[in-house]
């Protein structure tokens, strides 16, 4: 029988990270299992912002640990994650400039290089844009974006230099469970011994935990992007934006192309029998949502767009915890979307919990996975008026 001190099940960047935090902290009988390939399930369809905007101080401090990693990401873990610092703006509505100014002010507070953005400001930093709905604006100008595909490869690769070992095409059909402590995973090429396993499976997380008795509440849905190139005349690349007014995030794709995702989805989606292209009805909404805050994108080509699989926590918020049900299981859960920024923060901590005991990096406690259980789902009081989950990459 094969064994390993650590499994991690799923080849994401949260994965990819957690395995090499580990090396990095002296594991070395570590052993990545991905049922496809790295990459395969939602990293590999981010839209991959890098940016510290939350409406609360937990996941912010999260982001904010990890820009540091994107920042000096060839010294910190070798290799090129693609990171573009463009920059970060985001829009908020009328009525929510209170709570905007507390986001601030708390994101000022942690360390976070953030700052207010007057009308006169906005209209310097997102030229052409219109912005009479608009009550608010941040600005970071040290975030932007990066590669996800490369950030997760590269996380690999060092993960390997360290001594881990990662198995593509490995499918782990089952956490083993003995006298309530992990014993190892049953794969389709036979059980790896193990005394800890972390859950990092993405959409695919309920057909492990439903055999372990764990129920979180978690939907997978089905998430959609589209990309348009820039109409004749724009020729300056805009930061990243996250517009709360039309429920929408957009970024730069390459030299010439803007990449836009709506935050809808649809749940109930198979992971594994689901169209990976976009829809028709999609782009409209996307050109619509777009050109709502560019104008001159009304005229604006689609040159492509994709869709991937997320899967939903009933707060939103992602399920990072050592299961206190099961002695040996870690997992990381239900990120709705939003934790390819924090990967790095979120594969340390993980990181740390297993090798020292605690995590160190940050308090998780917020994100335990008995909160929903004892009726204290999570919610920002400062949020900016969205009537359903969000959905933001």
């Amino acid at each position: 029988m094969a064994s390993a001190d650590v499994v991690i099940v799923g080849g994401g960047a949260n994965g990819t990270s957690t395995a090499f935090h580990l090396t990095r902290l002296g594991a070395r009988n570590v052993l990545l299992l991905e049922r496809r390939w790295l990459g395969a399930g939602a990293t590999g369809k981010s839209g991959a912002l890098v940016r510290m905007h939350y409406t609360n101080e937990h996941e912010s401090r999260l982001a904010l640990e990890s820009l540091k990693v994107f920042q000096n990401f060839d010294a910190e873990v070798g290799g090129d994650c693609g990171f573009e610092p463009v920059g970060f703006v985001q829009l908020v509505g009328r009525g929510y400039e209170d709570h905007l100014r507390r986001n601030v002010a708390m994101q000022q507070r942690i360390g976070i290089k953030t700052e207010l953005v007057s009308p006169e400001d906005l209209t310097r930093l997102l030229p052409g844009a219109s912005t009479d709905d608009v009550g608010g604006a941040a600005w970071e100008p040290e975030s932007g974006f990066a590669d996800p595909n490369a950030t997760a490869f590269a996380f690999a690769a060092a993960a390997i230099r360290g001594g881990a070992r990662i198995e593509t095409a490995r499918d782990v059909t089952r956490v083993v469970v003995e006298h309530g402590r992990v014993v190892g995973v049953e794969t389709h090429e036979g059980r790896v011994a193990a005394p800890v396993v972390v859950l990092v499976p993405g959409a695919w997380a309920g057909r492990l935990l439903e055999p372990l008795g764990l129920d979180f509440g978690l939907e997978p849905y089905r998430i959609q992007v589209s990309i348009f190139r820039w109409p004749a005349g724009l020729v300056r690349r805009d930061p990243a934006v996250i517009d709360a007014v039309h429920e929408s995030w957009m970024r730069p794709e390459g030299g010439a192309a803007t990449l836009i995702g709506v935050e809808l989805g649809a749940g109930h989606a198979d992971p594994d029998h689901y169209n990976e292209s976009v829809d028709r009805e999609y782009v409209a909404l996307c050109r619509a949502k777009l050109s709502a805050r560019f104008p001159a994108f009304a005229r604006a080509t689609m040159r492509g767009g994709w869709a991937g699989m997320i899967m939903m926590s009933p707060d939103g918020r992602p399920i990072i915890d050592r299961i206190p049900s099961i002695d040996g299981l870690y997992v990381m859960l239900g990120d709705s979307g939003t934790s390819f920024k924090t990967s790095p923060a979120i594969g340390r901590c993980l990181a740390e919990w297993i090798v020292e005991g605690r995590p160190r990096t940050a308090d998780l406690t917020p994100f335990r996975s008995t909160r929903f259980a004892e009726g204290k789902p999570w919610i920002d009081e400062s949020n900016y008026g969205s009537e359903r989950l969000t959905i933001s990459r």
